[in-house]
Order: C-alpha cells, then sequence, then structure tokens
C-alpha cells in the first residue's frame, strides 16, 4: 500500500480537535524528528488511519473510525505542539 501525506487526517481528526491538526508539529518518539502531522506518511482506510514517521517509520499516531466514535492514539509522538494567535499585547 501507498501512503498518504498527513493532509489526509484533515477530516478525520476534525472532530477532535479545535485547531487544525495537519498544521501542529510533533516529535517522533522514535527518531526525534520535528515536522508538522501534514508531512507524515499515513496508510489508511477502511477503519482508519496508521501515521508514521516520514523518517524511521515509527508508528506516530493512531486513528480508528467508529460508526459512534473515534479512537486516536499516540504512541510514538512525544510532543504535539499547537501555535495559537494572541491578539493582545505581550506580557512582562
Amino acid at each position: 500500500m501507498r501512503p498518504l501525506d498527513g493532509n489526509v487526517l484533515a477530516g478525520p481528526v476534525s472532530g477532535l480537535f479545535a485547531f487544525d491538526a495537519t498544521s501542529t508539529r510533533a516529535q517522533c518518539d522514535g527518531c526525534g524528528d520535528v515536522a508538522m502531522i501534514a508531512q507524515a506518511m499515513v496508510y489508511g482506510e477502511p477503519m482508519g488511519y496508521v501515521v508514521r514517521c516520514r523518517l524511521c517509520d515509527s508508528v506516530l499516531l493512531v486513528v480508528v473510525e467508529r460508526a459512534r466514535h473515534r479512537l486516536l492514539s499516540m504512541p510514538g509522538v512525544r510532543w504535539l505542539r499547537v501555535d495559537t494567535q494572541d491578539d493582545g499585547p505581550a506580557g512582562p
């Protein structure tokens, strides 16, 4: 099976987060690579998606879709960074 890029996750994970998950950065627990989720290799459907590191092929995320719920597992993500937009003045 040929992998897709991480942008394919925009639909399946949109209901899980209040932000665009594909533009977040994550660090691979296997090799330490830091990249946007959109740059990962995704193997998917019909039951869900397996998201692998673009460099070392470690499993970063697993998204399983069912009729009434979604399951998200992040076994290979050391951290996930969500950038926020701050419209106010900079603090001290």
